[in-house]
């Protein structure tokens, strides 16, 4: 699949077109997912030829561009990140390009310094742990134990230390979202509703104001907005629908948590 993606270069939204866009292009190209496979495809095989093919395609797959976010379309901090522990670990310093990539982002999403806030796991602070480093970000430095503990905060936001006093997570805590942007548990289950449910007739449950009456358990939404307020109405998708890009990282903090309370 990898040599296939390789040769093959493109974007899948350019011949998908309005089947994909506006909501679903590939916004930031194709260049990070070639990367972001052959740095996962050299940590579990080691084999030489994808290293060689990340420092030889590293310019021309622009592994330093926006590196301000690691998401679906935008793998660059995850790429710079991920290839970091090679250096880290001493055995690679012909990556060392990716480490400042990646100290790079580190600085720039920690409270205090003057950029874009995101949210962020602790995966990188459990390389600087091992190597035994720090990250120096000007006036502050970011050492693996303060890295754990804003990640820690963000995870006790999202289940309910946050000004609301509620989680974000379906069935967590005593109040969570209740109307949140999901098909299956929106609309009622077959054993209330037999008959068929065309795509369009869908609407009366989507636009109800009553609670859905399938409960998604685990299920983690988009949040609150930038004010610290939550809808909680299916319409505004931004901060009531969950996604499997929530979902995912959160499950890996969980478990980080879990072994380092």
């Amino acid at each position: 699949v990898f040599n296939f993606a390789d040769k093959h270069r493109g974007a899948y939204s350019s011949s998908l077109h309005a089947a994909v866009c506006p909501f679903y292009c590939d916004v930031n190209g194709y260049q990070d997912e070639l990367l972001w496979a052959a740095a996962w495809l050299h940590k579990a095989s080691r084999k030489r030829a994808y290293r060689e093919y990340i420092v030889k395609n590293e310019v021309v797959l622009r592994a330093g561009d926006t590196i301000n976010e690691f998401g679906w379309d935008n793998k660059h901090a995850g790429i710079n990140v991920l290839i970091s522990k090679e250096v880290l670990m001493g055995r690679a310093d012909y990556f060392e390009s990716f480490k400042q990539n990646a100290d790079g982002f580190i600085c720039s999403i920690l409270p205090g310094i003057t950029h874009a806030q995101v949210q962020y796991s602790p995966a990188y602070s459990n390389y600087l742990s091992h190597a035994n480093k720090a990250v120096p970000c000007g006036e502050r430095s970011a050492s693996p134990a303060l890295l754990k503990q804003l990640a820690k905060r963000q995870v006790n936001y999202i289940l309910g230390d946050n000004p609301l006093g509620m989680s974000y997570m379906v069935g967590y805590g005593s109040r969570f979202p209740q109307r949140i942007h999901h098909r299956g548990s929106s609309l009622p289950s077959v054993a209330a509703h037999p008959g068929r449910i065309g795509c369009k007739a869908g609407s009366r449950y989507y636009l109800s104001s009553s609670p859905n009456p399938n409960l998604l358990l685990g299920a983690v939404v988009g949040g609150p907005n930038v004010s610290d307020a939550f809808p909680d109405s299916r319409p505004y998708f931004q901060e009531s629908e969950p996604t499997t890009y929530i979902n995912a990282p959160l499950v890996g903090l969980l478990a980080f948590f879990s072994a380092h309370p």
